[in-house]
């Protein structure tokens, strides 16, 4: 059966295009542009516009986590810690439908007490107030938080040496790993200054490793510091902005685009550590209507771990990576349901990240890009991110025009995944 998408302003993920129509046949795209077979299901989009489905390159998810991405239009979620590897993916999302689709890095690259240690205190003991939290999840969702929380405090190796790294990585690659992902975090920015890092030759090691093994690697940075040692090493991409702007910050930027990697700033996660919540988000009635109470009340708080911060800061220093030619892709970091970990929800925080970078200075259709085309590109998505013939048919449809007024995304009437309406009411 054919689907026809009529009547829609169509942003194939790199520009509006001329055509008003889009054809579907199973999980495909078929045509863009083409004439309507006469059999075909048509689907009467005027005043809207169509988008290719929403990618989030920075989560930590949970079934539950995938399941909200999909109602908020974003149809896959790149975990950068966490238990979605391949084989994860096969043992625990087999025949559930109605989530995003997922990529993961598996589990970090870090040394013992090394981040993110610092928020699971004791020896890998998950505090009170997460445990509050997982009561009430379903058990799905809470069997599988608990068991990522197990393997990365209870299997992960002790890394200390290259060979270590090395050994570690190549675990990660046999577990179905997507990507390899480091961490170089000491822990000032986070409220826990002193936390151990690996040196630098057992970074390089890894990142090497992951090279050797085919697989990009990806550094968790939060200062300009870190970000220089990752791209010492050879990262691909940093899944952070630094947070600070050192005088340094003009030769940094230009190491980063020499290099030719990517930078996920996570505005939506500094805000929050800044000390600012996404209470206008929580209260969005296109947000509020599709949330549980746990996730509108980590909305309204925040991490609040670096008050000093400045959000104009963030933005000129994404706006240099920017203007210098950098790819800045759309991601947030978001996790689990609990105010110390507040100001971010999965789904949501795209919507809210893209209108932080417009706020910045992007063009509403240079946020779109970041949150679509250019993401599936730079982690080798080539199936996806585009509405064009041949591309899986992942689709949102919002009332509106968001290429002009970047809020119009959240007006959400539609999601397609893989061809199929999520969203159809019965």
């Amino acid at each position: 059966m054919i689907t026809a998408i009529t009547n829609a302003r169509i942003f194939d993920g790199e520009k509006v295009i001329g055509a008003e129509t889009v054809l579907i046949e199973g999980e495909k795209i078929i045509s863009v542009g083409g004439e309507i077979p006469e059999d075909a299901t048509i689907i009467d989009a005027e005043g809207g516009t169509l988008l290719p489905g929403l990618i989030d390159a920075h989560v930590h998810t949970s079934v539950e986590g995938l399941r909200d991405a999909l109602q908020f239009g974003v149809t896959t979620e790149l975990e950068m810690m966490g238990g979605f590897t391949k084989n994860g993916r096969e043992t625990q999302l087999k025949g559930i439908e109605d989530i995003a689709d997922v990529r993961s890095a598996g589990m970090g690259v870090t040394p013992p007490g090394g981040h993110p240690d610092e928020l699971m205190p004791g020896d890998g003991e998950i505090p009170d107030f997460v445990l509050k939290e997982l009561e009430k999840m379903s058990e799905e969702d809470r069997n599988a938080l608990l068991a990522a929380h197990a393997h990365d405090h209870g299997e992960a190796p002790s890394l200390s040496t290259p060979d270590e790294a090395i050994t570690f990585v190549g675990d990660q690659v046999r577990d179905g790993a997507d990507y390899i992902k480091i961490m170089i975090e000491e822990g000032t920015v986070l409220a826990a200054p002193g936390l151990p890092v690996l040196s630098q030759d057992i970074l390089r090691a890894a990142v090497e490793e992951a090279h050797r093994q085919h697989k990009i690697a990806i550094a968790h940075v939060l200062t300009a510091e870190s970000s220089r040692q990752a791209i010492e090493v050879g990262v691909e991409g940093l899944a952070h902005l630094f947070i600070d702007r050192p005088e340094t910050t003009p030769e940094l930027v230009r190491m980063i685009a020499e290099a030719g990697a990517f930078v996920t700033p996570c505005l939506v996660l500094n805000s929050s550590i800044i000390g600012k919540p996404a209470s206008e988000m929580a209260e969005d009635p296109r947000v509020s209507s599709k949330l549980s109470p746990e996730w509108i009340d980590t909305l309204n708080a925040c991490f609040n771990t670096y008050p000093q911060g400045s959000m104009e800061d963030n933005y000129r220093n994404v706006m240099d990576l920017h203007h210098a030619g950098v790819d800045i892709l759309v991601g947030t970091d978001v996790s689990v349901p609990v105010p110390t970990l507040g100001g971010l929800a999965h789904g949501v925080s795209v919507h809210h990240e893209m209108q932080l970078l417009v706020e910045a200075g992007f063009t509403p259709v240079e946020a779109l890009q970041s949150a679509t085309s250019k993401t599936a590109r730079r982690f080798g998505l080539d199936d996806r991110g585009r509405i064009v013939e041949g591309a899986r048919a992942d689709l949102v449809w919002v009332d509106g025009d968001p290429t002009t007024h970047i809020s119009d995304t959240l007006s959400i009437r539609e999601v397609w995944q893989r061809g199929i309406q999520k969203l159809a009411k019965a």
